[in-house]
């Protein structure tokens, strides 16, 4: 480095090191899923705004949402050709607490959603951290019983990821690790209660959970956000969930900067042909200058079912 500063000459070294790791994570993220499109759902003809929480019928038309200000969405993602051309049929209604009422103001931040096998649907929340179930025909909230270690979430930093795999086992990551800088706990609600033995390995500083689902091939695949300031990029991976950790770690998309808004939600379901389906809903922060955007991408053939191994 004879034209460098001796004093910067650390500096550099640093410099260069970070950037051998950043082309060496682009090198591990080649996205393995093709991106189908991105559809614009814009806000007149739904009249809300914060999207953040997903799910999907098995055959990827019927879609239920959450958003930031305790609203419930339904409606129909109608396809041609495999392709999102209209969104139809689509109705709010607010979200109630346990004891049938509307939700509070300080309760309403919605995060994550997902169905149970049993039509149950179950919401996470940011502020006062915890999860509700609404069994089906009832309006009014259940608690879902809560580990103590929720309380220590920072007030944005909570549920954000929610999922139920067919067993009915829920499990949720929250935006904060416990460690600063440190992995992220998979929180795992059984018959036998919460456990908190599975990681998400934190890849990246920039990176972190805001949507998970259990896959129709019995696999856990989370989205991650990254706001760098002027827009955000996402990432999907995907992993086979063992007793003990997540195994099999697997990047299926990480996109440029700016590629898409800020998405949140995730859904995962199969198409007509048997291929993996990822669908993710972007939260618009009700903000004029965003979106909200349904992102399709897919997996390239059909995945043999596989499940996922405890």
């Amino acid at each position: 480095m004879p034209f460098f500063p001796a004093r910067l000459r650390p500096a550099l070294v640093l410099l260069l090191a970070a950037a051998g790791l950043g082309l060496a994570a682009l090198a591990q993220d080649r996205p393995q899923a093709e991106h189908l499109q991105t559809a614009v759902w814009p806000r007149e003809d739904h009249g809300l705004g914060g999207f953040s929480g997903l799910t999907l019928s098995a055959d990827g038309t019927q879609f239920l949402a959450v958003t930031d200000r305790g609203y419930r969405v339904e409606g129909i993602l109608h396809r041609e050709d495999g392709r999102i051309t209209e969104i139809r049929d689509a109705s709010a209604r607010r979200l109630r607490d346990t004891d049938g009422r509307i939700t509070k103001v300080q309760q309403v931040d919605a995060e994550g959603i997902a169905r149970g096998r049993d039509g149950t649907v179950f919401v996470s929340f940011e502020g006062n951290h915890r999860i509700w179930a609404y069994p089906p025909r009832e309006i009014a909230a259940r608690t879902v019983d809560a580990p103590a270690a929720f309380v220590r979430f920072a007030a944005n930093r909570g549920l954000e990821a929610l999922t139920v795999d067919a067993d009915g086992t829920l499990y949720t990551i929250a935006e904060q690790s416990v460690r600063w800088m440190g992995d992220f706990t998979v929180w795992r609600r059984t018959a036998q209660g919460w456990d908190d033995r599975l990681t998400l390995p934190r890849r990246g500083i920039f990176f972190l959970p805001v949507g998970a689902e259990i896959g129709p091939d019995g696999r856990l695949y989370v989205l991650e956000r990254a706001f760098m300031g002027i827009g955000f990029r996402s990432r999907v991976r995907r992993f086979v969930v063992g007793a003990d950790g997540l195994e099999d770690e697997t990047v299926l998309l990480t996109s440029p900067l700016r590629r898409h808004d800020n998405l949140e939600g995730l859904a995962v379901w199969r198409d007509g042909t048997g291929a993996i389906t990822l669908t993710m809903i972007s939260d618009d922060n009700e903000f004029r200058l965003q979106e909200t955007q349904f992102v399709e991408y897919r997996m390239p053939g059909a995945l043999a079912p596989r499940e996922a191994r405890r």
